[in-house]
C-alpha cells in the first residue's frame, strides 16, 4: 500500500502543497487544522455525511478548508500527500489510487513525527495486542517519579500532534501506538520500544496474522537503545522474532521481560521482587532490585508483565531503580481493567470489561484460582476453544450473555463439560443484573466472580465502560442487600 513509499524523515515543506486528509473525527480534524496552519492547501474527504460529519465539515470550511463528504474513495486531483485517520483500511480505493499516482500516505503519528522540532522530546513507544494503555500509563508514572517532564500520548490521553506542537515542553513521551497507527508511520524511529504480546486481532483490517505482526514490528525500526520483547511469549511470530527482523541503529540491544528468573539482558521476577539484569554493570553476575510484586496494582501476572515492560523502557532511558519503584507504587489503573469492585459473602467481584478479546480474557482468567466467569458479547470472528481449554480447571461456573454467547457455550460443552453454565437468552442492558445474580448463586466463599467477556460490548452497551459500570452497579446492589 501507499504507506511504505516515504521512509526518510527529512523536513517536509507544506507551504502551498495539496494535502488530502482522509477521514474526519478524532485525528482528522486536528490534522486538517494543523496542515492548514502550515500553509497547505487542504482537502478533507470522508465516507459518511451524518450530522456529526456535517458539523465538523462546517467548522473546517469556516477556516477555508475544503471538505468532501460521502466520498472517501476518490483521490482529489493534484494531491501531493495523504494524511489518513489510522482506522482507514489499507485496501481502500483511495490508497490504491495514491499508490498508482506515487502519492505518499501518512497517518497522524507520521505527521507528528515529521513536525517535531530540533529539541523534540524522546519517544518511548509501546504496542501489543493487550496491555498497551496500562503499560504506557505505568511508564509515564515512572518517568514522572524520576522528575522528568512527560505525558502518556498517542492512542491514549494527549494527542501526539498536541504533544509535539503545543506550548508545553516535554523531556520524554510515553507513546501508545496501535497496529493501525504503525501501518501508516513509515519513518517513525523511537529511542526504545516494546511489543508486549501478539495474538490474532484486527485481522479483517490487516488481512492476515503475518501482516498484523509486521505492522506491530514496525515499532522497532530504527530504535537507538533498546527493543523490549516478551521472553515468555509462545505465539508465532513472537515479539522476539520481530526484534530479530528489525533494522535498528548500531548498539541497540534486545531486552527481554519474563515472569520467571531473568537471564542476562532481561528483566524478571525473583522471589516476589522485580529485578533488572539488563541495565546493570556485569549483568552476567549482578541484578538490580526494582520493586516488589506487591508494588504493582493489581499484581495479576499479565499486569506484572506490563510493569516489567514499562520498567525496561524507563531503564533504557536511564531512570533509576528508585523511580521505577516509586512510579509503580503511584500508578492507579483505569477503570474496568481487572478492577476489584467488592467482596460479598466471601466472594470477590472483579470487573475486567476491557477484556474484549480472547487473549485479554485468558490473561484475566489466569489471575484467579476459582472463578465464576461472566462472558459474552460480540465475538468479532473469534473462536473460544483455546481459551476454554487453558482456563477450564479454574472455572467454578459460567454465566453467558450477549449476541454470540452460543460460541462460548459450545466451546465449554466441548472442553469443560463439567462446568455448570447459565445461558441468559437476553441482550437488554438489564441482563447484567441478572448475570451477577446468577453468578452469586454459583459462587462459593473464596471464589472470584469475574467479568472478562472475551467479546466486544456493542450488542448490549455503548462501550466496554458502560458494560463494566452495569456490572459494578449490580454488584453494589448485592452488597446492599437489594439484589
Amino acid at each position: 500500500m501507499g504507506s511504505g513509499q516515504v521512509t526518510s524523515s527529512e523536513p517536509f515543506d507544506f507551504q502551498g502543497k495539496h494535502v488530502t486528509v482522509a477521514g474526519l473525527g478524532v485525528s482528522g480534524v486536528p490534522a486538517a487544522k494543523v496542515l492548514h496552519g502550515l500553509g497547505a492547501i487542504v482537502t478533507v474527504v470522508n465516507d459518511g455525511a451524518d450530522e456529526r460529519a456535517r458539523a465538523q465539515a462546517a467548522e473546517l470550511e469556516a477556516l477555508g478548508i475544503t471538505v468532501r463528504l460521502g466520498d472517501g474513495d476518490t483521490l482529489p486531483e493534484g494531491s501531493e500527500l495523504i494524511v489518513t485517520a489510522p482506522g482507514w483500511k489499507p485496501d481502500k480505493p483511495l490508497f490504491a489510487a495514491a499508490e498508482q499516482a506515487g502519492v505518499p500516505v501518512w497517518g497522524d503519528v507520521e505527521l507528528a513525527w515529521r513536525l517535531r522540532g530540533p529539541d523534540a522530546a524522546v519517544w518511548l513507544a509501546v504496542t501489543g495486542t493487550n496491555g498497551k494503555t496500562t503499560t504506557v500509563q505505568m511508564l509515564a508514572s515512572i518517568l514522572k517519579a524520576a522528575g522528568l517532564r512527560t505525558a502518556a500520548v498517542g492512542n491514549i490521553g494527549v494527542s501526539l500532534l498536541d504533544a509535539v506542537l503545543g506550548e508545553e515542553r516535554y523531556d520524554v513521551l510515553a507513546v501508545e501506538l496501535s497496529s493501525y497507527q504503525l501501518h501508516w508511520a513509515p519513518s517513525l524511529r523511537a529511542h526504545s520500544a516494546a511489543v508486549l504480546n501478539l495474538a490474532p486481532d484486527h485481522l479483517d483490517w490487516h488481512g492476515s496474522m503475518e501482516a498484523y505482526a509486521a505492522d506491530k514490528g514496525r515499532i522497532y525500526e530504527g530504535n537507538r537503545v533498546a527493543c523490549v520483547y516478551n521472553a515468555d511469549a509462545t505465539d508465532k511470530p513472537s515479539t522476539e522474532d520481530l526484534v530479530r527482523e528489525a533494522d535498528v541503529e548500531e548498539g541497540c540491544r534486545a531486552i527481554g521481560f519474563t515472569l520467571g528468573t531473568p537471564a542476562p539482558s532481561q528483566l524478571g521476577v525473583v522471589e516476589g521482587i522485580l529485578v533488572d539484569r539488563a541495565f546493570v554493570e556485569n549483568r552476567q553476575k549482578n541484578a538490580q532490585e526494582l520493586a516488589e510484586v506487591a508494588d504493582v496494582n493489581p499484581p495479576a501476572p499479565h499486569n506484572i508483565a506490563n510493569a516489567l515492560a514499562a520498567a525496561a523502557l524507563a531503564r533504557a532511558y536511564g531512570v533509576s531503580a528508585k523511580a521505577v519503584r516509586d512510579g509503580l507504587r503511584a500508578f492507579t489503573p483505569d477503570a474496568h481493567r481487572i478492577a476489584h469492585v467488592a467482596d460479598v459473602d466471601g466472594v470477590a467481584y472483579v470487573d475486567d470489561s476491557k477484556a474484549t478479546n480472547t487473549h485479554a480474557a485468558e490473561a484475566s482468567l489466569a489471575a484467579y484460582e476459582s472463578i465464576v466467569w461472566i462472558a459474552g458479547g460480540l465475538a468479532k470472528g473469534a473462536t473460544f476453544d483455546e481459551l476454554v481449554t487453558k482456563s477450564a480447571k479454574r472455572l467454578r461456573g459460567a454465566v453467558l450473555i450477549g449476541a454470540d454467547r452460543g460460541l462460548i457455550r459450545e466451546a465449554l460443552a466441548r472442553h469443560a463439560p463439567e462446568v455448570p453454565v447459565v445461558d441468559l437468552d437476553r441482550t437488554d442492558t438489564g441482563a447484567m443484573r441478572a448475570a451477577v445474580q446468577e453468578a452469586r448463586d454459583l459462587a462459593r466463599a473464596g471464589d472470584t466472580v469475574l467479568l472478562a467477556p472475551a467479546c466486544a460490548s456493542m450488542d448490549m452497551f455503548a462501550n466496554y465502560n458502560k458494560r463494566g459500570d452495569a456490572f459494578a452497579d449490580a454488584v453494589r446492589e448485592l452488597g446492599s442487600g437489594e439484589g
